[in-house]
């Protein structure tokens, strides 16, 4: 083998390592995540310190040893986390457990929802706008693999609800002035009102920043998949560099009406690298 040979091959032998399953090169601690179906072997994000931290926090102190994974929704996602899920019985609602506390977002628009992401849960955003994660609950993405259309069509849905979120920001505040002018048959002030709470929901759209796929979001979601409809919604905080089909056959199996697995699939965590 001639020398030209050799270097490629040790030059492929190091980005096999330097590089995740889902083929983006990342660095940080790994975490090895036990289940009846197997092991998943995830790699913490540098980029979201706060939850590398306090993941790496949590699992040392054994907090998720016993825990179920207690929501799982077929091609999309699986969730744990829930100290109140451990032991629980069957038909329980689960799902409101936590430490006590919330950990800051730490979104990164690089960092995504492709199949086997692991992310945090959090409170939806009527009681939690600034989008803080659970102190301890967090998915991992089954998601699909979409089409380019699909992925143009989501862009604009997102984009419209997007538009209609900041409508209804602008105009809820004077309702009752709309209706009083509506009562007084004052159309005039009516229109100048609406008029003018338009542009304001028009220029803060134009501000506020749109959903456009990158070039690495729609090469992953058209070939591994994943859940794109929740990027920028939750932060992202490692990924999955071995165990993907541990997540499928997780995903697959048969829950009951609150999405709880109707047999228990318990977990354990231990920090390996």
């Amino acid at each position: 083998m001639g020398k030209q040979a050799i270097l490629w091959m040790v030059f492929l032998l190091m980005w096999g390592t330097s590089c995740s399953q889902n083929g983006g090169a990342v660095n940080g601690p790994v975490v090895v995540i036990t289940t009846p179906e197997g092991e998943i072997r995830v790699r913490l994000y540098e980029e979201t310190p706060q939850h590398r931290d306090n993941f790496l926090k949590l699992v040392r102190e054994g907090y998720y040893d016993g825990v179920l994974f207690h929501r799982v929704i077929r091609d999309f996602m699986i969730q744990a986390g829930d100290p109140e899920s451990r032991n629980a019985l069957p038909g329980v609602p689960l799902g409101n457990g936590g430490p006590g506390y919330t950990v800051p977002a730490e979104i990164v628009p690089a960092l995504f929802h492709k199949k086997g992401a692991l992310a945090a849960a959090r409170l939806g955003d009527q009681v939690n706008p600034e989008k803080a994660s659970s102190g301890s609950q967090f998915y991992l993405v089954e998601g699909k693999v979409w089409r380019s259309g699909e992925l143009d069509t989501l862009e604009n849905r997102m984009n419209a609800t997007l538009r209609q979120s900041l409508l209804r920001t602008v105009f809820n505040p004077y309702q009752e002035e709309l209706n009083r002018y509506r009562q007084e048959n004052n159309q005039q002030a009516f229109n100048e009102r609406v008029a003018a709470l338009q542009a304001k929901a028009d220029s803060l759209f134009q501000a506020a920043p749109k959903t456009s796929f990158s070039e690495a979001q729609r090469q992953a979601y058209t070939t591994i998949g994943g859940s794109p409809h929740l990027d920028g919604g939750y932060t992202v905080f490692g990924e999955v560099i071995d165990g993907l089909e541990v997540i499928s056959k997780i995903s697959a199996t048969a829950t009951d009406g609150a999405n709880r697995p109707l047999k228990d699939v318990a977990i354990k965590i231990k920090v390996v690298e």
